[in-house]
């Protein structure tokens, strides 16, 4: 059997000047409906129909033939069918022509052979790719514009719409005329939302670059008491930065399932770094990104051996396997000796919500305070605060004690409610509304100090153990009150004491130094630095 594919290309567009041959994906745009062609299981002959000289070259250097056209077939009213009628030999015999515009980049041949196996099988007239689309739509008869539909139903339980794609039309030979390619049995065959872009306008242009890239993204993240779960959190947040959805994995010896909240991102569970690995062998990710806290050598070059073409990034990673990163951000961190890595707070990734507060107004007194030591707290500050503001001498004050996932004793602690000025909160899901609402707060130096820094309220902090102790933003220098690694209760409820009774001005002092800070914006920056690499 003999399959003609013709591609028309003429010169001139004018919505999108030269967009046949604009480079898209790193390929002149029509580069990909030539190359489905001659990649065709089924395709035996492809020839390209254009007056445009940069076409020709690009298709004979491809391996396709090229029908000069003529003048008369290039105007805007020439229908497409006499151009295709022009393009086929007469001296060949031809079972199935095959047009396909070089508007469709984002097809796969393995598709379009389906598509062309369809007719074949089922013996049609003529195959139109179509893209099934329904919606609520609206007419007009008689100058008034009146429904399409007889009752109002959700988008899923309407009936099928077929939307004509320009990505193919596959035609008996025989029915092909200058005035048609549509014979008399007819069907469609649906394309995916992927598969069936058509570029016309600059946006398409976008979308379709944005497809073509084939992003196939993996997180592998983990987050426990002993790690903290801060981890777990940026990882979400990243996940939601690509137009693609990320596999999400975990080791389930390291990391509860419950840690990672309501989300709707796949979460797969491994039983190890070689369960790891023997997935990856068989995923072609494109983007790798590790958030586990410290990375071995060993780890990396496995890692790098299973995904040698994938750009790897890790966070917060001071481990050894750092060095074989494409790419290492470290907000925690204030300095790096590795090239490739980005520390300090410019990096750090807020929750989007955040981005939505304005500061707190510093008020005469202090009357509220916000106690969190992010999803762990391995030192049990919480408990050790809670058990000082119990006190009768703090009654006059409010306390707000928030508790992460990861929290060991949470049904102990939440008994603190019994007192009328404490609040003990169990996994909150609108964090800066409460931190909004306090004076001043009590937290450790992990993701929580950047959330209160952002929020301009001065804070008293911890360090949770001694990698923590090295975490250079939240410190004395930038505004907060940093009293370092498990400091005896005396120590905590005395500056807790010396904060509760801080002027305003004082107060204001640290907010200004804290809010001297650019936090909004380390999304932006990280995810360029990624893109870019």
């Amino acid at each position: 059997m003999k399959i003609l594919a013709v591609i028309p290309a003429r010169a001139g567009s004018k919505g999108i000047p030269n967009k046949n041959i604009r480079i898209i994906g790193g390929h002149p745009l029509i580069y990909y409906s030539i190359k489905n062609a001659l990649n065709s299981k089924l395709i035996t002959d492809v020839i390209v129909s254009t007056d445009s000289p940069e076409v020709r070259i690009i298709a004979e250097q491809m391996g396709a033939k090229c029908k000069w056209r003529n003048e008369k077939l290039c105007g805007d009213a020439i229908t497409l069918d006499a151009v295709i009628a022009d393009a086929i030999p007469t001296d060949d015999l031809f079972d199935y022509v095959v047009t396909m515009q070089p508007t469709s980049p984002t097809l796969e041949v393995e598709t379009l052979d389906k598509a062309i196996h369809y007719a074949i099988d089922n013996d049609l007239d003529t195959v139109i790719s179509a893209i099934n689309n329904p919606h609520l739509s609206w007419g007009e008869k008689d100058g008034k514009k009146i429904p399409n539909y007889k009752k109002r139903l959700n988008r899923q339980y309407l009936p099928p719409c077929y939307l004509e794609t320009g990505a193919f039309v596959i035609s008996k030979r025989n029915v092909i005329t200058p005035e048609t390619r549509i014979g008399s049995k007819v069907d469609v065959f649906e394309l995916s939302e992927r598969e069936a872009v058509d570029v016309d306008t600059f946006e398409d242009l976008k979308l379709v670059s944005s497809l073509l890239k084939k992003e196939k993204v993996a997180i592998y993240v983990n987050g426990n008491n002993k790690r903290g779960i801060g981890h777990i959190y940026r990882a979400l947040e990243i996940a939601d930065e690509f137009f693609v959805k990320p596999d999400i994995y975990y080791d389930i010896n390291q990391t509860d399932v419950k840690v990672f909240g309501n989300t709707t991102h796949v979460l797969k569970p491994v039983n190890g770094i070689a369960e790891l690995f023997e997935i990856c062998r068989h995923e072609n990710y494109t983007i790798f990104i590790n958030d586990i806290l410290t990375t071995s050598i060993d780890y990396m070059i496995g890692l790098r051996s299973c995904l040698p073409n994938a750009k790897i990034i890790n966070f917060e990673d001071d481990g050894e396997g750092a060095h074989k990163a494409d790419l290492i951000f470290n907000a925690l961190y204030q300095n790096s000796e590795i090239p490739q890595m980005y520390a300090g707070e410019k990096f750090y990734i807020c929750g989007k919500t955040f981005t939505f507060y304005e500061p707190i107004k510093i008020k005469d007194k202090v009357k509220r305070v916000f106690i969190a030591f992010g999803g762990a707290d391995p030192q049990n500050y919480s408990d050790r605060l809670l058990n000082i503001v119990c006190k009768p001498e703090y009654k006059n004050y409010h306390f707000i004690v928030v508790l992460g996932r990861a929290k060991y004793n949470v049904e102990q602690l939440l008994k603190y409610n019994k007192y009328e000025n404490i609040e003990v909160l169990y996994d909150v899901k609108n964090m800066p509304e409460i931190m909004t609402s306090c004076d001043i707060a009590y937290t450790s130096r992990g993701r929580t100090g950047y959330e209160l820094a952002l929020l301009g309220i001065p804070s008293i902090a911890m360090a949770q153990n001694h990698r923590e102790e090295k975490h250079g933003f939240v410190c004395n220098e930038n505004g907060f009150n940093y009293i370092g690694l498990n400091p005896e209760d005396e120590i905590i409820e005395a500056n807790l004491k010396m904060y509760l009774n801080l002027s305003k001005t004082s107060r204001q002092h640290f907010q200004d130094i804290l809010l001297s800070h650019d936090l909004k914006n380390g999304r932006r920056r990280v995810m360029a630095l990624i893109n870019n690499i």
